[in-house]
């Protein structure tokens, strides 16, 4: 299956991108049943690079525990990711073990803490200082590629740091806003997430990023589910190509 995945929910080979008007419409009918998120940048962006590897796999309680386990496990009201970076990886591994696959998870955590370390110092900061303070100061195409660079960072995460940590503009595409957005005609079915990713930006409209990203992502949870789709529950059935296909 390609990276896009879900071949099977559009027939029709000959995608076009949707129009304004429609991606509106389907943005107000998400609004009515999920409302409007409210969720402020919260200005940690090494925070959210480790909650994403830590999501891999799990649960969202499981990448909470394990977060919370970490924090506490180095140095709880003192700590510090130069303290992650530096420990040994085995404390690391058992600090999460809750959020599972903990070997492959501390290892990329503290190669990307690393690569951090050694990476740009446009904020003036010292050596070996932990830091990412300085991508909202340069163009967002300079600080996403510098993001995908990272061990084990995809476009993905960095939007997820670009979105969540400075309310940037760009709109993480995981696999629930994949399966949704292919289903309703907004994405093109089979296309690999690269280019899923480049179509949600285009898509969306400016300053709705959080909102359609997160609308999105609880329509697919809670109603457009991979195998067996609620449809007869939908609130967007009525404009969904892909309702054909399941009931």
């Amino acid at each position: 299956m390609p990276a896009g995945g879900y071949l099977d929910d559009v027939s029709s080979p000959a995608w076009t991108p949707p129009t304004r008007a429609r991606v509106v419409r389907i943005r107000e009918r998400l609004r009515e049943v999920y409302g409007v998120p409210l969720m402020r940048p919260h200005g940690h962006p090494i925070a959210e690079l480790v909650l994403t590897v830590l999501s891999q796999s799990t649960n969202d309680r499981n990448r909470d525990v394990a977060y919370l386990r970490l924090r506490e496990r180095f140095g709880g009201a003192r700590f510090t990711w130069e303290r992650v970076r530096d420990a040994p990886v085995e404390e690391v591994e058992e600090a999460i073990r809750p959020g599972g696959i903990s070997k492959v998870k501390s290892a990329r955590i503290q190669a990307i803490l690393r690569a951090i370390s050694d990476g740009p110092r446009e904020d003036g900061r010292e050596p070996g200082q932990l830091s990412l303070d300085w991508l909202p100061r340069v163009p967002i195409a300079e600080a996403r590629d510098y993001l995908v660079s990272l061990p084990g960072v995809g476009r993905k995460t960095a939007a997820c740091v670009l979105l969540f940590a400075y309310g940037l503009r760009d709109v993480p595409v995981d696999t629930h806003v994949s399966r949704v957005g292919t289903r309703l005609g907004l994405l093109r079915a089979g296309a690999p997430f690269e280019e899923l990713h480049d179509q949600m930006l285009a898509l969306t409209p400016p300053g709705q990023e959080l909102e359609l990203h997160v609308n999105l992502l609880r329509h697919g949870r809670r109603t457009c589910h991979a195998r067996t789709p609620a449809c007869d529950e939908c609130a967007l059935a009525r404009m969904c190509p892909s309702r054909k296909l399941f009931v």
